[in-house]
């Protein structure tokens, strides 16, 4: 079967290759539209307490940026001899899976920066979440490079 190019020399399995990590990429920085905020506003009220601001937050801030990666691996290491309609379909669809995850970090992180700022606690426990979200990342990428 012959492949349907896009543009000279550029095929649709390219673009979905490429949309892996373009897409995961939009994610992290959505995701750190969402953390970011709640990291800031976390220590502005430890500020007004007149307690230090805690500096590990920042871990908060970070953590949907490992999809940029996962996302440039995927893009590196996906099998280009697979048919384009599926590396569209697999590209799309990680880049997708990743934007989602780096989101539901985010969401993790910004009440888990909150609760930490008001509580000094918990942080193992917060990571732990936001930890479960990250695996679901790692398997989208591991299992779209072993396809």
């Amino acid at each position: 079967m012959e492949e349907i190019m896009l543009v000279e020399g550029i095929s649709w399995g390219q673009v979905g290759i490429a949309a892996s990590f373009v897409i995961a990429s939009i994610g992290a920085a959505i995701g750190v539209v969402v953390n970011g905020p709640a990291v800031i506003g976390a220590w502005k009220k430890c500020y007004m307490q007149k307690k230090p601001a805690p500096f590990i937050l920042l871990v908060f801030a970070a953590t949907c940026l490992t999809n940029v990666i996962y996302g440039y691996l995927t893009m590196v290491l996906m099998t280009p001899t697979l048919p384009a309609a599926q590396l569209l379909t697999l590209g799309v669809g990680t880049g997708l899976c990743l934007a989602i995850v780096a989101y539901t970090q985010a969401k993790c992180a910004a009440a888990a920066a909150e609760a930490y700022a008001e509580t000094g606690q918990g942080l193992g426990n917060y990571l732990m979440v936001i930890g479960i979200a990250e695996t679901i990342g790692l398997f989208a990428m591991v299992f779209t490079i072993i396809q």
